[in-house]
């Protein structure tokens, strides 16, 4: 029987002051939740995201072309640099993570390589400016860029992925980290930042596409790439404009070395035999984890091997301490299993990201051969993404405003659809898209072959034809991207949330890579025989739309992947404060124990601020009524 002793007990003034979730601000001192975070600190963030994102698809989204027109770079290896540079900035995104979550936190994080990241704008703007830096062109015969011009571009290139390590995988957890898990008012507005973090990126993205693009093919690549630069100048002022007004999580120490701790542990303990009674594994009795800034978690069945590592043994008590590499707390075995069960996710995002590659890779350079004037104003191609972000901004309220309520009556979810159902739905969106690109090349190519403009540079067609492929990616961003920002926030442990967010991006990263490596291995195989490939320098004598009826096949396998991992995925649950269930309410809650099969009711008056001193389970909560059992555990 569930023994629960009320007590009428003052809230310390404290809890409606500070902050319940440990975040302390720009003193370190506890955070004042009136003074800081939330909708107030948030500008500064959007701020520094929207800037940030016009630099680099300011600088990104028409390099393919400076490869080529510049450099003098094949369209083959021109594409492989790209994807491989884009690639690595998705990559350097852990070693911020690491950074963050271990030692600095994420604001110091996203101050330091911000600077970084200007630093190598500021040498790319040079590179391509100043005479005797930027390639050279004696004759249209004799066009070449030197090692040394080269050098100098790529080193500048690989300044900024150092840089984007340390803002892409801390900002938008950042953001989040301005509400306060622990009050449901202050949470609710969290997924919304998410939708305005996203749009703000879209806007960026939006300048960039259009009065960017127009700059570096009719002013100049220094104009081009000075003004990407004060945008990241910007960017950084933004940031810290908002200092005094931040709340931080402190860093809680290396999480690798805590997953480390745990594998030695239970490997240790290998031949102990896991107990049916799963509540005598190793916890803090505290009502707070021993790992900083984290929550507690439930314990789950998953990966039970794992639960050896908090078997307690004689043998772990020395001299009333815990040695870590051989006893571990449920909390931090739960980490690495929250890890674990996110990897099968994670890996069927990279299909995805290689086909949203290809918008700033192949569709330009499909864009290029096609009719690119109105009314003798050309339209670079690169500059037809801006179709995909107006894609974005037209969605994301239409997504939120009406298909969320329309889903939610029929599925009954808060959200309309389930994280992994939004990002499923990106998914099968995605494949069309590719689908979309690989028609209008097989046309595209009917019109060269029927009125032999093989080396015609653009043939009469226009190149808004490329609209739909582009507005179907940018559809498929808003389920896919959008949902992956939450659902890797959401299911991280709370102490490895920068690193998840970066794990996320990777995906992005390895889709690059596997776009180059895909291109690398069809022109090994369609070039044999002196054939000129399916992406030869001329285009019109390729045959790209086979390389987007690979990609659409790819994605159906993945998509099947994804179907098989997201039926089988758990979501997380952490442990709740009977304190947090009732939070600030102003009416008397109702709480039903169950404990060994009997039923027992007990008032909770929050107006008297009376709570139940209790270690319990909860099961879920419904209106007013909090049904109990041994599901999770709660305490006060």
């Amino acid at each position: 029987m569930a023994e629960i002793v009320d007590r009428s007990t003052k809230l310390d003034t404290e809890e409606d002051i500070y902050t319940k979730d440990g975040t302390v601000n720009y003193k370190n001192n506890p955070a004042n939740r009136k003074k800081t975070g939330t909708w107030k600190a948030c500008p500064f963030i959007l701020g520094n995201e929207c800037c940030e994102r016009l630099a680099y698809y300011g600088m990104s989204m028409n390099l393919l072309l400076y490869f080529k027109n510049e450099l003098h770079q094949h369209s083959a290896t021109a594409s492989k640099n790209l994807s491989n540079w884009s690639g690595t900035c998705y990559v350097t995104p852990l070693l911020g993570a690491f950074l963050a979550d271990a030692y600095l936190g994420r604001y110091w994080t996203i101050a330091i390589f911000s600077i970084i990241y200007v630093m190598g704008m500021t040498l790319l703007t040079i590179s391509a400016s100043v005479s005797g830096l930027k390639p050279t062109c004696i004759s249209k015969e004799n066009c070449h860029a030197s090692g040394t011009d080269v050098a100098l571009t790529f080193l500048s290139l690989y300044l900024v992925a150092l840089g984007t390590g340390g803002i892409k995988p801390c900002v938008s957890s950042y953001g989040a980290d301005q509400f306060d898990d622990a009050d449901e008012v202050e949470k609710k507005h969290k997924s919304s930042f998410f939708n305005w973090f996203y749009f703000s990126i879209n806007i960026g993205a939006l300048i960039a596409s259009s009065v960017l693009v127009w700059v570096q093919d009719n002013v100049g690549w220094g104009w081009g790439f000075g003004i990407p630069a004060v945008a990241m100048a910007l960017a950084v002022a933004s940031f810290f404009s908002g200092t005094r007004l931040y709340r931080n999580q402190r860093p809680g120490g290396s999480p690798l070395t805590r997953i480390c701790q745990v594998v030695v542990a239970s490997w240790r303990k290998r031949r102990v035999r896991v107990p049916e009674d799963k509540s005598v594994l190793f916890e803090t009795a505290d009502e707070k984890s021993s790992i900083v800034g984290s929550r507690k978690l439930v314990h789950t069945k998953d990966f039970s091997f794992l639960d050896k590592a908090a078997i307690e043994l004689q043998s772990d008590q020395v001299k009333e301490s815990v040695n870590p590499w051989q006893l571990c707390t449920v909390t931090q075995v739960e980490e690495l299993k929250s890890v674990i069960k996110l990897l099968p996710i994670w890996a069927t995002g990279i299909m995805f990201s290689c086909v949203y590659g290809q918008m700033s890779n192949l569709f330009v350079l499909q864009g290029s051969y096609m009719d690119i004037t109105i009314n003798k104003f050309e339209i670079p191609p690169a500059s037809l993404s801006i179709f995909d972000t107006i894609s974005v901004i037209f969605w994301v309220p239409i997504y939120d405003r009406i298909l969320v309520p329309v889903a939610r009556k029929y599925t009954g979810h808060k959200s309309g659809l389930t994280q992994l159902q939004r990002m499923g739905t990106g998914l099968v969106i995605s494949i069309f898209s590719m689908v979309a690109a690989g028609i209008l090349e097989v046309v595209r190519l009917g019109i060269v072959r029927r009125h032999n403009y093989y080396d015609l540079e653009h043939i009469p067609m226009s190149i808004f034809w490329q609209v739909p492929q582009y507005f179907l990616i940018g559809l498929a961003e808003v389920f896919t991207f959008v949902g992956q920002l939450d659902f890797f926030y959401d299911q991280a442990p709370d102490s490895m949330r920068s690193l998840c967010s970066a794990l996320s991006l990777t995906t992005v990263a390895l889709g690059n890579y596997l776009s180059s490596l895909l291109v690398t291995i069809v022109m090994a195989v369609s070039t044999r025989g002196g054939k000129p490939g399916w992406i030869p320098d001329n285009l019109n004598r390729g045959q790209l739309q086979n390389f987007f009826w690979l990609l659409s096949i790819l994605s159906v396998l993945n998509l099947g992947a994804y179907l098989v991992v997201a039926r089988w995925y758990t979501y997380k649950r952490t442990v709740r404060t009977l304190r947090a269930i009732v939070g600030r309410s102003k009416r008397r809650i109702q709480v039903r124990l169950m404990k060994q099969g009997t039923l027992h009711d007990h008032q909770i008056d929050t107006t008297k601020k009376k709570y139940a001193n209790a270690k319990l389970s909860i099961r879920f909560i419904h209106k007013d009524v909090c049904m109990v059992n041994d599901y999770d555990t709660i305490h006060l």
